[in-house]
């Protein structure tokens, strides 16, 4: 289908199209300023809407992707010998005046006002929920054999809702914490519950105050179908779930071994909770508007050259949505346009794909490019890939992850997340160096970086993984690095001024330099872990070695 293009958006398409001359060697391929600028200018223009899983725009975006992997010589690498993954996706939207939350105790009874005391978010399994079961309180919901927790030994959960507290215990290390609470309804599932509800905590009101969680009460939940048409990532065993504010929650526990409040006096004490069975029974009930829609991953191959080797793959991930149109009111300007989110990713992955496919010498592994959708709506498109990968899941020995470099500023180092957990340290401050790029620590360990990227889907298979992010130096010392980045969080960040005339005028031109030196690093990092005889390996004192690693990528 056509599409009425700007004459600016047609220039950009055309200067993608023009190569540059093939270098002489492989020692003067490097990533080209002009290439990233016309390859953000186009992903990040109004023309595409902001990129939204499903929407028109993206839809243009994963065609332009798709064209040019085809024009650098990729094979494709996604369905029916296509450049396309098709993903199908359940979009479900909870009907606001259907949510009903009551509890009885003996002869009492009360209901909770929705949402000023409990909110419920939409069940993509069903579109009507009625579920009443007993209630079973275990603690912060957490197993795990690694930190000696099991906060549901001796208690029976089997066809009861549990009560689980937010949050997590603050003496866990931070990504092995994001990790934990990202399994805790599983493992409410997994021991026969059929309900969870979370009570909000003084802790979580102070980093993340109940009242914002009501700003997303419109917006859909999505999950990716099986090939039977059923979400394939959410237990069903779920049938329900309930997020109770603090002051409501506290009625659960009167009568009982210990009230709320003293549940929370041992959270400020730095204790950990056990958990009880209550003498309440809850009722809940919602509705929700079930709607299919479908979005593309995009994947082509460079098919390595060593025959032994040629069968295992580097995979580079970057994602190509971003949110779409925005709904606040005070702004002008509708469109998400996600400059940095992820239009810089995108253009240095396909600047990175160029200079594999100029190599002189092919790389022996083969470098495997995937270009996902629905990261903003949950990592769900990389989560469909790494349930459903077109190449053997063994056969991917690492990935390179791309997204949003902060491209303001003339970085001077970066942070490498997920270096420490495997043999891929070493390989990327090595590929740094060749840069003049040194790593600095995490500055902010605290966000659990490394469990929020496209990456982490993989990982959950077993492939080591590294995301790089534009470090807090710049090498311009007229430029404080940090405040930059940090001041395009708190202004830009899924906001529509995250587009390239906003940027500019606030911090000055787009700095596609620097994302040429990223580009660089990322296609040396891509170029050792294929060319190198031993595939990358989990450190064996990484946690998520233990609970990932494979026989065969373990040291």
């Amino acid at each position: 289908m056509l599409y009425k293009l700007s004459s600016s958006v047609a220039l950009t398409l055309l200067l993608c199209a023009c190569s540059a001359p093939n270098e002489s060697s492989e020692q003067q391929l490097s990533g080209r300023p002009a290439a990233i600028e016309a390859h953000l200018q186009f992903l990040a223009s109004d023309e595409l809407e902001g990129r939204d899983t499903g929407s028109r725009g993206h839809e243009i975006a994963a065609n332009y992707i798709a064209s040019q992997f085809q024009a650098l010589g990729l094979a494709p690498a996604g369905d029916n010998n296509s450049y396309f993954q098709r993903v199908a996706f359940r979009s479900a939207r909870v009907q606001q005046e259907s949510v009903k939350l009551g509890f009885r105790r003996n002869d009492n009874e009360w209901q909770l006002s929705y949402p000023q005391q409990f909110f419920s978010g939409a069940s993509v399994n069903q579109t009507d929920v009625a579920v009443t079961a007993p209630l079973v309180f275990v603690g912060y919901g957490l197993v795990s054999e690694e930190f000696g927790l099991n906060d549901y030994a001796s208690l029976d959960v089997s066809g009861k809702i549990v009560v689980q507290l937010a949050g997590l215990p603050a003496s866990l290390p931070s990504e092995e914490r994001a990790y934990l609470g990202s399994i805790k309804a599983k493992l409410a599932a997994e021991r026969g519950a059929i309900g969870v509800i979370t009570i909000h905590t003084p802790q979580q009101e102070k980093t993340r105050p109940y009242a914002n969680s009501l700003l997303y009460l419109n917006t859909p939940r999505l999950a990716w179908l099986n090939a039977a048409g059923e979400p394939g990532a959410v237990d069903g065993r779920l049938q329900a779930g309930a997020y109770l504010h603090p002051e409501a929650a506290a009625s659960l526990f009167e009568q009982e071994q210990h009230s709320l409040a003293d549940i929370f006096s041992m959270l400020d004490a730095g204790q950990h909770p056990a958990g009880f069975a209550l003498s309440s029974v809850a009722s809940l009930s919602s509705s929700s508007a079930h709607q299919q829609i479908s979005s593309p991953n995009v994947i082509g191959v460079l098919e390595g050259s060593d025959p032994l080797l040629r069968d295992e793959y580097v995979v580079i991930t970057a994602h190509s949505d971003h949110i779409g149109f925005s709904n606040d009111l005070r702004n002008e300007d509708k469109i998400n346009n996600g400059a940095m989110d992820n239009a810089a990713g995108m253009a240095i992955l396909l600047e990175t794909a160029r200079m594999f496919s100029e190599l002189t010498l092919k790389p022996k592994r083969s470098i495997l490019f995937v270009v996902v959708t629905a990261e903003e709506k949950g990592l769900l498109g990389a989560d469909y890939f790494a349930n459903n990968p077109t190449r053997p899941i063994a056969s991917l020995v690492a990935n390179v992850n791309l997204d949003m470099p902060v491209l303001l500023y003339p970085f001077a180092d970066l942070i490498a997340f997920g270096a420490n957990h495997s043999t891929l340290g070493q390989v990327v401050g090595e590929a740094a160096a060749k840069e003049g790029i040194t790593l600095s620590e995490d500055p902010m360990p605290e966000q659990a970086i490394f469990t929020r990227s496209d990456h982490f889907t993989l990982v959950k298979q077993g492939v080591p993984a590294v995301f790089l992010m534009t470090g807090f130096t710049s090498k311009d010392p007229e430029q404080d690095g940090g405040k930059i980045w940090g001041s395009f969080f708190a202004k830009h960040y899924h906001k529509p001024s995250d587009d390239i005339a906003s940027l500019s005028k606030e911090y000055g031109p787009i700095r596609y330099d620097a994302g040429a030196v990223f580009a660089d690093i990322n296609f040396n990092i891509a170029l050792d872990i294929a060319n190198t005889a031993q595939r990358p390996l989990w450190k064996a004192d990484s946690f998520f070695n233990k609970v990932f690693g494979k026989d065969y990528n373990r040291e």
